[in-house]
Order: structure tokens, then C-alpha cells, then sequence
């Protein structure tokens, strides 16, 4: 929604952004993130949306950041939209599910439980929110390209956070603990706050969307005795989107040849 020329909520208008938009939750990160483009420049800043837009390989590429969860995901990502982007890659932080995934290791989601409430006001519940094939694979291809160790598979997304890490103390305890069940036996990888939504928005917007989560720790590895290192440090998974979005973009070019 355009008021005076710009979008509302990100203060951007055509023009400002490239098609690929890295799309990190923190604002503070969408400096950080910037620092890897070529000819970065800041564009503009309102409530939790902070964008810089510069150049990789040539090709105009953006950051715009999101803020937590879903509802302010769904704002960016449709007014970005507006604004000419077509291509989104979700850099965030997750914990892990699965056993085999550790702290420091790079989740790359092919799909998401859909357990958020934004993406329920989009589609019903029976659509499923998956990423686009090309974003995840130049993603995973990248992670492996940089040496890192990287899982691919479904993720959970949730809107509350402490219902994931204090559910006991929930009126919903019981639906909550019997979820979280489900999502270990059905072989969920990992839990963040952002992907159903994402997904769900591309899919009905036809634009394309991938993630790539930095693994911060494990929390059922810890509960099951095993090693549970914490990884605040989310360079390397950085450095993978980076180098996933000059695969995707290098993609496109022969494909458009």
C-alpha cells in the first residue's frame, strides 16, 4: 500500500530495492549483511525495517529487515513485493529438533509446519508452506560449496517463542507438549518463528522465497544427554546466503539465455 509514493510500513518505493532481497529478522543485522554487497548503500529505516541496497555480481540485491514472527514478515514481503522484488532469502535463527542437528550447523528449509497464525488469514491450513525448489537448492548447494554442515528438510514455525521453551507453565501446556511430540517423531529439524509465513506469502504473491537458519543450539539434545554446544556466531551462515544468492543469481542468467 503506496501513501504519498511509498510504502507504508517500509518506507521504500520502486526503484529502491533490486528483486533479491535478503530478508535477515534483526534489524541491527541488515547493516552487517550489507557490508557484503558491492556499492552497499543505506535507503531507509521504520519501526523494524531497515533496508540498504547494493550490488552482487552486477545485479541489484537488497536487505530489508523484518523484525520477529510472522505479521511483520508478511508486511515486508508484500510491500517489497510491490516494490519490485521477486526474490526472497529468509537469514535467520533457529533451534534444533532433530538429534543429528547441532549448534553451528545451517538448516535450509524445503518447508514449514505451519503453526504460526499469520499464514492461516492467507490460505487455509490444508496448503502446505514450502520454499521455492531453485532458492533452496543454490542455498544447500552454497552451505556445502563454504564447508559447512547443512540439513535440509522441515522446519517448525511458531508465533510464540516461550510457548516453545516454557510450555509447562501455558493454559495450552497440553496441546502445546503433544505438538512438540508430533514434530519429533515426524522428523522436524529445527524451530523458528518466520518460515510458514514467508512461504505462505510467496507462494499466493508468485514470487519466489527460500531460508537458510544459523543452528543456535539443541535443546533435545541437552534433554537427552548428549552435547549441546551453543553457536551465537551466525557468520558462516552469512557467508552461505551470500554465496547462495550469487549462485541463484548466476542460475537465472544462463536460464534466461
Amino acid at each position: 500500500m503506496f501513501v504519498e509514493g511509498k510504502q507504508m510500513h517500509i518506507a521504500l518505493q520502486k526503484g529502491d530495492v533490486g528483486r533479491y532481497v535478503i530478508i535477515p529478522g534483526d534489524p541491527g543485522r541488515s547493516k552487517i549483511i550489507a557490508d557484503y554487497f558491492d556499492d552497499a548503500h543505506f535507503v531507509a529505516q521504520n519501526r523494524e525495517f531497515v533496508t540498504y541496497t547494493g550490488t552482487l555480481l552486477g545485479e541489484k540485491v537488497s536487505v530489508c529487515s523484518t523484525g520477529i514472527g510472522g505479521p511483520s514478515t508478511a508486511i515486508a514481503v508484500e510491500e517489497l513485493t510491490e516494490c519490485g522484488a521477486d526474490t526472497f532469502i529468509r537469514l535467520g535463527t533457529c533451534g534444533g529438533i532433530e538429534l543429528k542437528v547441532r549448534g553451528g550447523d545451517i538448516v535450509v528449509a524445503t518447508g514449514a509446519v505451519r503453526q504460526d497464525g499469520t499464514s492461516r488469514e492467507y490460505v487455509p491450513i490444508e496448503f502446505p508452506a514450502v520454499a521455492d525448489f531453485d532458492v533452496a537448492m543454490a542455498l544447500r548447494d552454497a552451505a556445502r560449496k563454504c564447508g559447512n554442515t547443512v540439513h535440509t528438510g522441515v522446519v517448525q514455525a511458531k508465533d510464540s517463542f516461550y510457548g516453545q521453551h516454557r510450555p509447562q507453565i501455558m493454559p495450552t501446556a497440553q496441546k502445546l507438549e503433544y505438538q512438540w511430540e508430533a514434530w519429533k517423531r515426524a522428523g522436524v529439524l529445527a524451530s523458528e518463528m518466520e518460515s510458514a509465513t514467508l512461504f505462505t506469502v510467496a507462494s499466493f504473491l508468485r514470487v519466489r522465497a527460500g531460508a537458510a537458519f544459523h543452528v543456535i543450539w539443541n535443546q533435545e539434545r541437552r534433554d537427552a544427554g548428549l552435547d549441546d554446544v551453543r553457536c551465537p556466531d551466525m557468520t558462516s551462515t552469512l557467508e552461505t546466503v551470500i554465496e547462495g544468492l550469487k549462485l541463484l543469481i548466476q542460475r537465472d542468467r544462463e536460464a534466461a539465455k
